[in-house]
C-alpha cells in the first residue's frame, strides 16, 4: 500500500468547524456508540468533514480527535489508512473516481482515464485550471456487471463510453451535475443482461406460478393433516411365508391419526371420533385449571381408545411389536427407551411408562419451556404430561421414554427441559427470569 501523507502546510486551513447541520449529525453518530466507545465514531465523522470541505484537512482531524477525546496520532492513523478520505484538495464541483479493476479494465476503463487526462489534468489528484474538477483511479467500485464505471461523490455512473463520460464531465464543470441521472448510462435497468431480460419477463406469470405453488402446498398440507381411513390389506396365504415387514420411513410417513399397522395385517376400520370429544381432548387446555385437567386426562384416554379401533387377535408384525420385543429382537439389552419407542405412537396406555410420569393434577402451559411448541405440547399431553412438576421430576428413564416419541430426539437434554420446568414450577415466569436471565420463549 502506498504511503498517504497530509497535504502541504501551505494548503491547510488554520481551523475547522462543523456547520450546524453536520454538528447535529456528528452528535447523533456519537450517541450510536456505547459509553467509553465513542472514539469508534471517528470514521463517520471524518466522512462528514470531507463532505463539508471536499477533503479531510489536518485541522478537521485534530478537531474531531478532540471531540472524541482521542490522541491526534490515533485520528491521523485512521485518516491516512483509508483511501476513501481525500487528504489533498480535490475539485470543488466533482472528484471523479475511475474504476481500474479487471472487469472495468477489460471493458474500456483505460479510455475513460484518457478522457479525464484530456479534460481535467494529466495526473491524478490534480485539479483543472479552475479548481472545479479532479480525478483518480480506484479499485473495484462494486458494479462489475455494468463495467466500465466511475463514481462522483456518492453516485455511480455505469455502462460508460468515452463520449458519455466527456458529456458528464462537462455538465459537472458547468455546475449542472445534478441533472445527470446516476446508474447505467445505456438504458439498461440495474444489472439486467445487456440484451435485455431473458427470464422473468412477465410479472403476472411469476405471480400466477407463485400462487399455484402455494395453493398446491396448502392442499398437500390439508390432506396430510386430515385423518385418513386405512384401506384393508388381505392377509398373506398360509402356504406362502410372509415377507419380512419393513418399518416405514419417517420422511415418507404421512401424518395421520389412523392406528399404525403392518401390511401383513388386515386393518380394522377405525371408529369415528365425535367432534366434541376430539375438541375436549385437544391440547389447548387452560393453564393451572385442576377441574379441566381432571376432565382432560379421561378424554385423552377415550379418544386414544376410539382411535385404536377394535382389537385383533392377529400377531403384530415385527416392525410394530411392543417396544420391549423390539429391544430383544435387536439384541441390544442396553438400548435406550428412545430407540425402543422410535416408531411408536404416543399413548396413555404405554406399558413402558416409567413410574415418574404420572397422571396430572392440573394443567400448565408447557410451551413456556424452551423447545416445546404446540405440536410437542400435544405429544406431551397425549402421554399424560400436563404440568411443570411432572417434567421437573423426570429422571433418566422418564427423559429417554419421552424422547422416543419426539421427531428430533435429544432436545430434552440439549435444552435442559428439567431445569426449565423446575424454575417454572417453583415460581413461574419470575423464577425463570431469575434463573436464566431472560423471559421464557
Amino acid at each position: 500500500m502506498s504511503v498517504r501523507r497530509l497535504a502541504e502546510a501551505s494548503l491547510q486551513p488554520a481551523t475547522f468547524a462543523f456547520n450546524r447541520a453536520n454538528a447535529a449529525a456528528a452528535k447523533q453518530w456519537i450517541k450510536k456508540y456505547p459509553k467509553g466507545r465513542e472514539q469508534s465514531a471517528i470514521i463517520p465523522l471524518l466522512m462528514l468533514a470531507q463532505e463539508q470541505e471536499g477533503w479531510v484537512t489536518k485541522a478537521a482531524i485534530e478537531t474531531i480527535s478532540d471531540m472524541l477525546g482521542m490522541p491526534y496520532i490515533r485520528g491521523l492513523e485512521v485518516a491516512t489508512f483509508y483511501t476513501q478520505y481525500q487528504l489533498n484538495p480535490v475539485g470543488t464541483r466533482a472528484h471523479i473516481q475511475v474504476c481500474g479493476t479487471t472487469p472495468c479494465m477489460l471493458r474500456g476503463s483505460e479510455a475513460l482515464m484518457d478522457v479525464c487526462r484530456s479534460k481535467i489534468h494529466h495526473d491524478q489528484f490534480h485539479t483543472n485550471d479552475k479548481g472545479t474538477l479532479s480525478w483518480e483511479e480506484v479499485e473495484c467500485l462494486g458494479a462489475c456487471v455494468n463495467a466500465p464505471m466511475v463514481m462522483i461523490f456518492k453516485d455511480t455512473f455505469e455502462d460508460l463510453t468515452p463520449e458519455r463520460l466527456a458529456e458528464i464531465i462537462d455538465l459537472y464543470d458547468a455546475g449542472k451535475g445534478a441533472s445527470v441521472t446516476p446508474g447505467p448510462q445505456n438504458g439498461r435497468i440495474t444489472s439486467e443482461p445487456l440484451t435485455g431480460l431473458t427470464t422473468l419477463k412477465s410479472e403476472k406469470a411469476i405471480l400466477k406460478t407463485t400462487r399455484d405453488r402455494e395453493a398446491k402446498a396448502a392442499a398437500k398440507a390439508a390432506r396430510e393433516a386430515a385423518p385418513s381411513a386405512t384401506v384393508a390389506t388381505p392377509a398373506a396365504p398360509a402356504a406362502q411365508a410372509p415377507a419380512a415387514p419393513v418399518a416405514p420411513s419417517k420422511a415418507s410417513k404421512p401424518k395421520t391419526d389412523a392406528p399404525e399397522t403392518s401390511p401383513a395385517l388386515e386393518t380394522p376400520s377405525p371408529t369415528k371420533v365425535a367432534p366434541e370429544t376430539e375438541k375436549a381432548a385437544s391440547v389447548a387446555a387452560p393453564r393451572h385449571s385442576a377441574a379441566n385437567a381432571n376432565k382432560a386426562a379421561p378424554e385423552v384416554e377415550k379418544v386414544s381408545k376410539q382411535r385404536s379401533g377394535p382389537k385383533t387377535k392377529t400377531e403384530p408384525a415385527a416392525a410394530f411389536r411392543a417396544p420391549e420385543a423390539k429391544g430383544a429382537q435387536l439384541g441390544a439389552a442396553g438400548k435406550t427407551a428412545a430407540v425402543k419407542t422410535a416408531n411408536a405412537k404416543p399413548s396413555l396406555e404405554d406399558k413402558n411408562r416409567p413410574a415418574g410420569i404420572a397422571k396430572p393434577a392440573l394443567v400448565d402451559d408447557l410451551k413456556l419451556i424452551s423447545g416445546v411448541g404446540p405440536e410437542i405440547e400435544g405429544i406431551l399431553h397425549s402421554l399424560g404430561i400436563f404440568t411443570y412438576a411432572q417434567v421437573a421430576s423426570w429422571k433418566k428413564a422418564e427423559r429417554e421414554w419421552v424422547d422416543g416419541y419426539l421427531s428430533f430426539q435429544g432436545r430434552i437434554e440439549r435444552e435442559d427441559w428439567v431445569k426449565q420446568a423446575k424454575a417454572l414450577a417453583k415460581g413461574g415466569v419470575a423464577e425463570y427470569i431469575r434463573v436464566f436471565g431472560k423471559k421464557p420463549v
